[in-house]
């Protein structure tokens, strides 16, 4: 009897777990997606920089052009930190579900 309300309680805790983790990786996904969005928008921005400072002489086309080009590196970072956290959370989920098929 208490074997079969322990394991009943972790059953309970271990889905909790598991209905937060699918939230934060829902969460997570949309925010992936709205980052990756911003920089295909940068990336663009940045194409066009550079190809404005390579056929002009202003130095502010060269300065834009560097700008542009932080700007698409912070995003890239900003991407692969996003799907980082989203994998580690995805694997968290993998071991709580084959925890999960072990009771």
């Amino acid at each position: 009897m208490v074997r079969n309300r322990e394991r009943r309680d972790d059953l309970m805790g271990i889905e909790a777990k598991l209905f937060k983790i699918n939230d934060a990786i829902e969460a997570l996904q949309r925010e992936e997606a709205l980052v990756a969005e911003e920089l295909r928008y940068h990336r663009h921005i940045d194409d066009d920089a550079q190809r404005d400072a390579v056929v002009s002489d202003d130095w502010q086309d060269r300065s834009f052009a560097r700008d542009t080009t932080a700007d698409v590196a912070r995003f890239e970072r900003a991407v692969a930190d996003v799907r980082s956290r989203r994998e580690r959370l995805e694997r968290k989920r993998d071991k709580l579900l084959s925890r999960l098929g072990d009771l």
